[in-house]
């Protein structure tokens, strides 16, 4: 299939694709900048087989970046574990496409099932809970695929434009640019700021930042670096960061973003 845009098209696969949960997280995909579509059964009883083929007629149709499929699909008693079926066919004949599991299974043996059989392939493959929050599930999604936006806000403040190379914050209504983080600063603050979007907490390692550093002392330059983009950003803000604030040095790993929770 030939696209015909560049945005990221997501297929959902779910036999309570019409519930406010799924209603939800579709409508939070969208607003995302996603296209999404939704594999429907087309008879009155929602058969796992019928799941199974529409899903492999959909990939093949739409050419999607990642695929959102629900580990129980049909009302049979042998549907229960339907979509981790579908996900081994998917992976046998997509093994690079990215799937995200969604599971209403919080607890018990269903739920160690569906996680076994979910985590057991060595491929691009995650699973989340149906309780998670909408944009939880757009996060692990970019997780998985790979992909952030081409810009990215951090905390109500803070602007990172990747397209346009500059970082700003919102001061009064307005958009100021802080232009002492460009060049390197700017690209140590896109990784970053990539990888928190994608999976908040999530540690960034030295090997990724010092590529960003001049000189024979990768590690010293980089510290310097990060150091000054803390100190823009403060100033900017009007907050003085501390040694642990905002972006955090892992001993002997590298760096993690941790934006305040009063940000």
């Amino acid at each position: 299939m030939v696209r015909t845009n560049n945005r990221d098209r997501i297929l959902v696969v779910d036999d309570e694709w019409d519930s406010p949960i799924l209603k939800t997280v579709i409508r939070t995909l969208e607003d995302e900048g996603w296209d999404t579509t939704v594999v429907k059964p087309t008879q009155s009883h929602d058969a796992g087989a019928e799941f199974e083929s529409e899903t492999l007629f959909a990939i093949d149709d739409i050419d999607p970046n990642g695929v959102l499929l629900d580990v129980r699909l049909g009302e049979y008693k042998d549907d229960q574990f339907k979509g981790l079926e579908i996900l081994q066919k998917i992976v046998e004949y997509y093994p690079q496409l990215p799937v995200l599991m969604f599971t209403q299974y919080t607890q018990g043996p269903e739920r160690e099932t569906a996680v076994r059989g979910t985590l057991q392939l060595d491929s691009h493959v995650d699973f989340i809970d149906k309780l998670a929050s909408p944009q939880e599930v757009v996060l692990r999604l970019r997780r998985l695929i790979g992909r952030s936006p081409s810009q990215i806000l951090i905390g109500e403040r803070v602007v990172l434009d990747v397209t346009a190379k500059i970082v700003s914050v919102q001061t009064d209504g307005d958009l100021v640019t802080i232009s002492d983080i460009q060049g390197m600063k700017f690209e140590i603050f896109r990784e970053l700021a990539s990888t928190w979007y994608k999976s908040p907490g999530q540690l960034v390692p030295f090997s990724r930042l010092e590529r960003y550093s001049e000189g024979e002392e990768a590690r010293a330059s980089l510290r310097v670096r990060i150091r000054e983009i803390k100190v823009a950003l403060g100033n900017a803000l009007g907050i003085k960061f501390g040694a642990g604030d905002f972006i955090i040095n892992v001993r002997d790993q590298g760096y993690r973003l941790m934006p305040p929770t009063n940000f």
